[in-house]
């Protein structure tokens, strides 16, 4: 039997999808990105954890609509270049000493949009997966108020046509390669070890 060690690890990513949000302030010419590693579905529903000094809560707030992009391995190198970029031209207090601000994150990642049909912010192109949704809920994550979770009901999705499954509404599981956040460092999906008894077959 393994034994095991009680540890204190200053972050809980033990594995978790990486997600571009792209959002837009009214009268914003460009949306911003936002490169997110706490989000998960349930149902339509996606359940997202956002700072609240960031541009992506104060356009949430402003308009509630948002697209959860989901990239591949491909687009690593293009997220890193915005991983340490804000939105907010006053940077806030607890980003200072490690982001910059940068008003156009779309021509730094090398990202291009695309309009979306149902809600104002783009999609972007490069990344496989792309929802078009709609806050529903936000709830404070604790009585500090330093982030929110979101609750985003999603209304449409687009994915790149050599991952959808021809004249159905399935994703090619073998396909799609989704990016993925431990620790703070990027893998991408490995070999498949199994297959769960709900999957559709």
């Amino acid at each position: 039997m393994n034994s095991t060690l009680a540890i204190e690890p200053s972050v809980f990513y033990f594995g978790t999808p990486v997600a571009l949000l792209t959002t837009a302030k009214a009268g914003d010419e460009t949306a911003n990105i936002t490169p997110i590693s706490s989000a998960w579905a349930l149902g339509d529903t996606y359940v997202l954890g956002l700072s609240n000094v960031g541009k992506a809560m104060r356009n949430l707030r402003d308009n509630g609509e948002l697209v959860i992009n989901l990239p591949d391995a491909r687009l690593c190198e293009s997220i890193e270049r915005i991983a340490d970029t804000t939105g907010v031209a006053d940077v806030p207090a607890p980003k200072r000493d490690k982001y910059r601000f940068e008003p156009d994150k779309w021509t730094l990642g090398g990202f291009t949009p695309r309009p979306s049909g149902i809600v104002g912010p783009p999609r972007i192109a490069e990344c496989p997966v792309q929802m078009e949704a709609r806050v529903t809920n936000l709830t404070p994550l604790d009585e500090e108020g330093d982030a929110t979770i979101v609750h985003a009901k999603v209304l449409r999705t687009h994915v790149h046509q050599a991952l959808a499954v021809p004249g159905t509404s399935y994703v090619d599981v073998d396909a799609w390669k989704p990016m993925y956040y431990t620790f703070r460092h990027y893998f991408a999906q490995g070999e498949r070890v199994g297959v769960n008894f709900r999957a559709e077959r």
